[in-house]
């Protein structure tokens, strides 16, 4: 059994990728196999894949969900969206010098009012004026991560974001697809390489470490995601057909794992509370693109329960000796499922 400690790992601050590279298919890919690390360039994922092996996207865009403002009495708030729930209500974190009740006004941005709703947990609930998506888009800054440490600019607007986002609701970029540009996307088409979307709305939850020993003790965060059945049918002919399944991150991961608990995928749309940890036995994906993950996350966790916990750490290893380059705007990882008698 793995404990929380099992999963740290010390990593040299200038290894955290600050800005985006010039190109977005410039990173370096590392190959984890069964037997060796393999040092690449990202455009060679083209090689990598087969006609008729299915890559699965994440389609979510992130929103410009950070705010400043100010509440009636003056007192200067910060307010992340975390979630979308009707056209005119967000969940929200709230961080001001005391908590605000129900009712309170809270300026945003010089633009707008909201109203403070009901507390829900760690959240608050947000009441606005006008459509949600229109006022965030037209006054929100874009929420980097927190270990990025310049204020996000026109570069941010549009390397943090995928260039097949279409669904706002994200409030943090599914980072492995931030890798592809269109150049790629067309050569792996022209292959033969199917394309597939889920839709799972990254929460600020995923930077978040976990902070409890016992890993079965960790309060999982909630993100919500959506399949449709075109894509569960694509997934269901591409293992027909014995080619490979191949989520892009681990937010399209865990959108298909979330739906396949059942033993089978199933189209439809829920929130997801799963927590993968080395022992899960995963129903749906057979290959994972993914980033470098931060230590002590549920995503590190589940990397190594998809690869093997000593083959992820040999890899990190790895990674830290060649110098690549970690976290949201760094280099990629292609691993396979570790298949168990």
């Amino acid at each position: 059994m793995y404990s929380l400690s099992d999963f740290d790992f010390s990593l040299p601050p200038e290894l955290i990728a600050q800005l985006p590279l010039p190109q977005r298919a410039g990173s370096r890919l590392l190959q984890v196999t069964d037997s060796a690390l393999i040092d690449s360039a990202f455009a060679d994922i083209v090689a990598l894949l087969e006609p008729g092996d299915l890559l699965v996207f994440n389609d979510t865009r992130v929103l410009k969900a950070r705010f400043f403002g100010v509440k009636e009495t003056g007192g200067k708030v910060e307010v992340l969206v975390e979630r979308v729930l009707d056209t005119r209500t967000v969940l929200a974190q709230v961080r001001a010098s005391k908590s605000p009740p129900p009712g309170t006004k809270i300026n945003l941005a010089e633009a707008f009012d909201v109203t403070v709703g009901e507390r829900a947990g760690e959240f608050y609930t947000l009441h606005f004026p006008d459509d949600v998506i229109e006022l965030i888009e037209a006054h929100g800054k874009l929420p980097l991560p927190p270990y990025i440490e310049h204020d996000a600019d026109e570069v941010d607007a549009e390397r943090y974001q995928t260039v097949y986002a279409r669904t706002p609701g994200a409030v943090a970029a599914p980072t492995a697809g931030l890798h592809f540009d269109q150049s790629i996307l067309d050569q792996l088409r022209a292959k033969g390489v199917q394309f597939a979307y889920v839709t799972l709305h990254v929460g600020a939850g995923t930077f978040q470490p976990v902070r409890t020993e016992n890993l079965s003790e960790h309060d999982m965060h909630s993100e919500w995601y959506t399949i449709s059945q075109q894509t569960v049918d694509l997934v269901q002919s591409t293992r027909a057909a014995g080619r490979s399944v191949v989520a892009v991150g681990t937010t399209s991961m865990r959108a298909l794992e979330s739906a396949s608990q059942t033993g089978t995928l199933v189209a439809g749309s829920a929130d997801t509370r799963l927590f993968i940890t080395p022992g899960y036995r995963f129903q749906t994906v057979m290959r994972l693109l993914t980033n470098f993950h931060l230590p002590k996350s549920t995503l590190l966790m589940l990397v190594s329960a998809f690869a093997g916990y000593d083959r992820i750490r040999a890899a990190y290893a790895h990674a830290i000796q060649e110098r690549y380059r970690f976290f949201s705007y760094g280099d990629a990882m292609l691993l396979n499922l570790e298949i168990k008698s």
